[in-house]
């Protein structure tokens, strides 16, 4: 479980892997759709999409092994386990997004995504443990 600081300490922590994952994702669509378009790329051939695969599953290993729930890649989208008031929340991040600015109950899934500023329920400010 993470707090809300824990987890937006882990995001800062891990920025420069999680811009590494953005990179290489667009490096894999490029290098696929010049392959599959024309058979050959500036970027490389079948070795180099392994190699970019095998470089993105070990950025996806990394956070997986902070505890971080990976929920999408295009765009990047991470849950932090948490509680807020007593309950299991998830603190989101999605890529684009400056800082961890986001939670949604666990069983609500994207859908529930609220602010963690100001708590959107009660007009109150909340540091969510």
């Amino acid at each position: 479980m993470f707090t809300l600081a824990q987890a937006r300490h882990l995001v800062a922590t891990l920025r420069p892997r999680v811009d590494e994952l953005i990179r290489l994702r667009a490096d894999l669509a490029e290098l696929r759709a010049d392959l599959a378009r024309e058979g050959a790329s500036p970027l490389g051939g079948r070795a180099e999409v392994k190699g970019l695969e095998a470089r993105l599953h070990a950025v996806l290993d990394e956070l997986h092994q902070h505890d971080i729930q990976v929920k999408g890649i295009a765009p990047v989208l991470l849950d932090f386990p948490g509680e807020r008031d007593g309950r299991p929340v998830l603190w989101c991040w999605l890529e684009g997004d400056p800082d961890l600015n986001w939670y949604h109950r666990v069983e609500c899934g994207f859908a529930g995504r609220r602010p963690v500023w100001p708590d959107s329920r009660s007009g109150r400010r909340s540091a969510g443990g």
